[in-house]
């Protein structure tokens, strides 16, 4: 059994928590034992999964792996400390705020021989997986990728680009490398709304 621990406890940890403690059977989570979560907030227990200090996981032997589940701008620094503390570590996307820090953490994982994985669960769902089998051996022409969320905190999350990453990484692994041919972004500060247009080109243009 691997020990692991959840690091937040948003939408997408307690989905961590509660997939943990209820493994699908004959699959790989079997394998994981839940051995704490850890939150800035306090909540004691969380369908009897415990809450434990941040140090606590980080210094515990039974510990083998983290599971990143914070706001993006403290994913880098949470990956850094468990990564230093020999821990493999399973984060939600994106890894960084920069490709710079990226690289970093992942030539520091490959020092430390621990796996550092970046996990993006849409590309694991029935419906993604038509979708790339309905598009496979055809060629793109144009096409439109329009989606709406509300308002995010750049503070934690990032420019906005890193708000619809799970799109780009959608379109790059459907029809290969991208290029950014252009890029802008409109604000409405007095109508709290804010709206990014980019446009790609394939390989083959």
């Amino acid at each position: 059994m691997f020990g692991t621990v959840v690091v937040g406890v948003g939408i997408a940890g307690l989905a961590r928590i509660r997939d943990l403690m209820n493994p699908i059977p004959s699959s790989p989570s079997e394998h994981l034992k839940l051995l704490g979560f850890v939150s800035r907030r306090s909540f004691g227990n969380i369908n009897e999964a415990k809450q434990i200090s941040l140090e606590d996981a980080l210094r515990s032997k039974e510990i083998q792996a983290a599971f990143i589940s914070t706001e993006n701008r403290s994913h880098e620094e949470t990956i850094r400390m468990f990564l230093e503390a020999g821990k493999h570590v399973l984060v939600e996307y994106p890894m960084a705020l920069s490709a710079k820090a990226a690289h970093e953490l992942w030539e520091m994982a490959e020092q430390k021989d621990k796996v550092l994985h970046v996990e993006h669960i849409e590309l694991l769902t029935e419906e993604y997986k038509q979708l790339k089998r309905e598009v496979t051996g055809k060629d793109l022409v144009k096409g439109t990728l329009h989606f709406t969320g509300h308002v995010l905190d750049e503070n934690k999350t990032g420019f906005p680009a890193f708000s619809g990453i799970a799109r780009l990484t959608w379109l790059i692994d459907l029809f290969g490398d991208l290029t950014v041919t252009s890029a802008t972004r409109e604000k409405q500060k007095d109508k709290n709304y804010s709206r990014m247009t980019v446009h790609f080109q394939t390989a083959n243009k």
